[in-house]
């Protein structure tokens, strides 16, 4: 039990600045009172998520959404929260220019353009001190002619050399891959194999991000974890839940059972050991329930899938492995999966002086009147603005 207890007490969960901000379907954005107005709110109100749960210490910024003067002042108020900013992601889809596409765009200007915004974000890390940069493109083509597909891979793999080059020693990029959306006949990244290829022939410190969300149905995502991590190239994720399409929900609302698994091959693959360098992210909107209350519900989901993937009794599943037992290994997994961990996990905050339940603790707090009142007028902050 103390090597569970270990790792549980050391997880780091990072989160999405633009969680907290107004967002909802390509229909409607739903506005709610108390949003941030720009990314120093945005900081505060994920800070009272690693507040209550203390696994969440960090926040990722999203340019240009949380774009500000002073970079460097914004990671000192981080700190002044108690918490510090994280992955730093581009937008290269969301200007008028890119509907062909951004650094695949058959334009020249337009691919330049992009590549600048790339470079730009790794301008900022260094003001950061942030070690990711998270790219994803909605880059692709809607009908067969329209574009010449190997030419686009060829353009996509010319601006990923030239922004890994710009990486400093100490720095990752961290490539996404999406199956669809708004590319309806082919992606340029659309999935784990397309990413693995690029980040392979870049280097070490370029790896893929598994977005949980960004797969056809019925896909084994926890197999992809598995050679990512046999290869060394799984750099990070992305938790959230979907059940047709898009990837907005809390992460295990979909589907728990298979938070459980992708976290087992995590495990598995060390990489939920002390030294691991895979970065664990929340990418959700709320576009529907409260902001804060979303995130702390999500990382509190995440805590319990990694509680019962510790649990399971390794040495009892290869030794039905070896035997052949196969009803036998799947006992043994579900025995786990079927475990209440929610008092393991109430014990553990309380050993570390949090409140057992972090969303009432939150609830009492006051923090969701006061923001309220505080923050009227202008304009929020995030893409749904």
């Amino acid at each position: 039990m103390s090597r569970v207890t270990d790792v549980l007490n050391s997880q780091h969960i990072e989160l999405p600045s633009w969680a907290f901000a107004n967002s909802g379907t390509r229909f409607k954005v739903f506005p709610q009172a108390g949003v941030p107005r720009d990314p120093y709110e945005k900081v505060a109100d994920a800070a009272q998520v690693h507040k209550y749960t203390g696994v969440a210490p960090t926040v990722a910024l999203h340019i240009p959404w949380d774009k500000t003067d002073d970079y460097a002042d914004l990671a000192r108020y981080a700190k002044d929260q108690g918490v510090a900013l994280g992955t730093i992601n581009s937008n290269v889809f969301q200007d008028n220019d890119y509907m062909l596409g951004s650094v695949t765009n058959p334009d020249q200007q337009i691919r330049r353009k992009a590549t600048e915004h790339l470079l730009e974000c790794v301008d900022i890390m260094d003001q950061t001190g942030s070690r990711d940069l998270k790219l994803w493109f909605s880059d692709g083509i809607n009908y067969p002619g329209q574009d010449d597909i190997r030419e686009r891979q060829d353009r996509l793999a010319e601006a990923l050399k030239t922004v890994y080059e710009r990486l400093g020693d100490h720095q990752r990029m961290l490539l996404e891959y999406k199956l669809f959306e708004p590319a309806f006949y082919a992606t340029d990244v659309p999935d784990w194999g397309t990413a693995y290829a690029h980040t392979l022939a870049l280097g070490e410190r370029a790896v893929v991000c598994v977005d949980t969300g960004h797969h056809a149905p019925g896909t084994n995502i926890e197999m992809i974890v598995a050679v990512l991590l046999r290869a060394g190239k799984l750099g990070a994720f992305d938790f959230n839940s979907r059940f047709y399409a898009d990837d907005d929900l809390m992460v295990g609302a979909a589907d728990p059972f298979q938070l459980f698994r992708i976290l087992f091959e995590v495990l598995r693959g060390g990489g939920l050991e002390a030294d691991t360098e895979i970065a664990f992210m929340l990418d959700q909107c709320h576009n529907i329930e409260p902001k804060i209350p979303g995130q702390i519900r999500s990382v509190m989901n995440v805590q319990e899938a990694t509680a019962k993937a510790l649990l399971v009794d390794r040495d009892a599943l290869a030794a039905a492995q070896k035997a052949g037992d196969v009803l036998g290994a799947n006992a043994v997994f579900m025995d786990a999966y079927n475990t209440d961990v929610r008092p393991l996990l109430a014990d553990l905050r309380a050993d570390k002086g949090l409140d057992p339940d972090p969303m009432a603790a939150y609830q009492r707090s006051g923090y969701a009147e006061q923001i309220v009142k505080d923050r009227v007028g202008g304009t929020q902050a995030g893409w749904g603005a």
